[in-house]
């Protein structure tokens, strides 16, 4: 299977031109040509601070992937979900409740 897109989130601190989801974008794009999508959740969105709680925030990771699965022409199951921190966990806490996906990046996030 090949790889259709790549959506990203950042962590609970940051916005999606955070330098770690800048690089990856940069080094997906000229090594895969494919669609990056670095995304923002809600709140930060909204200019808030504070997280909102995992069910939203998961919930903006499966619109997100939506999205992009239709801009991009692609079956869900062929886009990489991922993100630093935070986002990386939303992002798998999705796939683990059944989003599809190719695979999962996650950055700055402990596995353990």
């Amino acid at each position: 299977m090949t790889v259709g897109g790549a959506l990203f989130f950042p962590g609970a601190g940051a916005g999606r031109d955070t330098p770690a989801l800048v690089a990856v974008d940069r080094a997906l794009t000229a090594a895969l040509d494919i669609p990056v999508v670095r995304a923002d959740f809600p709140y930060r969105r909204e200019g808030r601070r504070a997280p909102d709680r995992a069910p939203k925030l998961i919930a903006c990771v499966r619109e997100e992937a939506e999205l992009l699965a239709t801009s991009a022409g692609v079956a869900p199951d062929r886009l990489v979900l991922g993100g630093r921190s935070m986002g990386g966990r939303m992002c798998s806490m999705a796939v683990a409740e059944g989003l599809p996906a190719a695979g999962l990046v996650l950055i700055a996030y402990p596995l353990h």
